[in-house]
């Protein structure tokens, strides 16, 4: 695969299903409008057919409404996805204007800000992940607004991914090499995994 660009950012994806399965329950969704982009990944909970139907349900409602702030979209989904098998989620919206990332996690998909500007504060952030479950134990939200910069990049991980691999970032590396290169060394092997590395190339410095 190629790096994937759209206006205000360029990412590359890697993911692989479970052994035994035909589908992944975890996805992404990047969208982009003129406000800004959200990116999403989302991981249908354990995996086949039917966490793929709960990430899809998910991701589809988040495109359909991605001007929404980031904790109504999480609690949209979370009454979109009652009866199904739920899902985790992590989410971040980013405004090139405002040059501000907000960002929200339920459950355990890590996500992780590589500041390409070391001396613009830590070189890493990582989300703030709540107990949970989206679509069937959603806990009190809270997001998170972080400064961004142009080059910044924003890595998504599910739990298919172990979770040291935010050890190896680097803002300079090509985003589909950074998510083939995760994937490969850092895949459990035991579950559905998916990582989605995006730079920031539409905020002004």
């Amino acid at each position: 695969m190629e790096t994937i660009n759209e206006p205000m950012v360029e990412y590359g994806l890697a993911k692989h299903a479970h052994v035994g399965e035909g589908e992944s329950g975890d996805l992404h969704m990047v969208c982009c409008n003129q406000n800004g982009v959200l990116i999403a990944v989302i991981d249908g909970i354990g995996h086949g057919e039917e966490a793929a139907e709960a990430a899809k349900i998910a991701a589809a409602l988040l495109r359909s409404s991605a001007d929404e702030p980031v904790i109504s979209l999480v609690e949209r989904c979370h009454e979109k996805l009652k009866g199904t098998r739920g899902a985790v989620l992590s989410l971040a919206f980013i405004s090139p204007e405002q040059k501000m990332m907000t960002w929200i996690g339920v459950g355990n998909v890590q996500g992780v800000l590589v500041r390409a500007d070391t001396k613009r504060g830590n070189v890493q952030e990582s989300i703030l992940l709540r107990a949970g479950v989206v679509g069937s134990k959603l806990p009190s939200l809270q997001a998170s607004v972080l400064p961004v910069s142009q080059g910044d990049i924003v890595v998504f991980a599910t739990d298919g991914i172990q979770s040291d691999f935010s050890t190896s970032l680097s803002a300079r590396e090509n985003p589909q090499r950074a998510a083939d290169r995760i994937l490969s060394k850092y895949r459990s092997r035991n579950d559905d995994a998916l990582v989605l590395v995006a730079r920031l190339t539409g905020i002004n410095s």
